[in-house]
């Protein structure tokens, strides 16, 4: 099994090819495919860390691509679409997006994200492999309930329960922990997840949303994660 930094998914393949070509350059190890049934057999025969994803691929859909990978798959997957709407942008996310870069993109932008994301697993994989984050799993309790991060499987536990979560809501969550009981402003969360404090709210909204709905009795009225409104967001344990 041959291992890859990036595999993009594109069926405008001049800019595949272009794109990956760049990428090789600074040491990105890329490949691209131009549709999705490609797409999953590269992924199912390769060791992948993160995946570029076309919305239009012509007569199949990136986000039932998305929905495929999701099955077993938790690796990042950053969208790329010229469809500009915020209703493409929220759906990418709900699926199981991480990001949503638009098109016409810069390269070296793009460059600058997947470095983010990649950088992001590797200190994930060192921290597993040397046991530490096991070290460092926390407890947040209270009268009523507790919460253990399990960074191993990207998972917390809480209130008996194991929930699995995608990498942006672990990462959220996280960041969120590691600042419990202090207010967090939407910068610091876009810097510390992101890598990037100009992305818009209603990234961050979808992600909060997601993160309410597995842990949250009333998502609606949420008492675990609280938003500060104007500022940003509070785990009060």
């Amino acid at each position: 099994m041959q291992h890859y930094n990036c595999l993009i998914v594109d069926d405008e393949v001049e800019l595949a090819k272009m794109t990956c070509e760049y990428f090789q350059m600074f040491d990105v190890t890329s490949a691209y495919v131009d549709n999705g049934d490609d797409a999953i057999s590269f992924i199912e025969e390769n060791d992948v860390d993160l995946v570029l994803l076309d919305i239009n691929l012509g007569d199949e859909s990136g986000f039932e691509v998305c929905r495929k990978i999701r099955e077993d798959k938790q690796i990042p997957i950053l969208f790329i679409s010229a469809r500009q709407s915020d209703d493409d942008v929220l759906i990418a996310l709900s699926i199981g997006g991480d990001d949503y870069v638009k098109k016409p993109y810069n390269l070296s932008v793009l460059l600058a994200k997947v470095k983010v994301n990649l950088k992001r697993i590797e200190n994930m994989e060192k921290e597993k492999q040397a046991e530490i984050e096991s070290v460092k799993q926390s407890m947040i309790s209270s009268s009523e309930n507790a919460l253990q991060l399990e960074p191993a499987t990207m998972s917390v536990i809480y209130e008996g329960s194991k929930i699995p979560l995608k990498a942006k809501e672990y990462a959220l969550l996280n960041c969120l922990y590691e600042h419990k009981n202090t207010i967090v402003t939407k910068e610091t969360l876009f810097d510390e997840v992101w890598g990037d404090s100009f992305f818009s709210d209603g990234t961050l909204n979808v992600h909060i949303r997601k993160l309410r709905e597995k842990l949250e009795k009333n998502p609606n009225e949420p008492k675990l994660i609280k938003t500060i409104w104007g500022t940003g967001y509070i785990l009060e344990v």
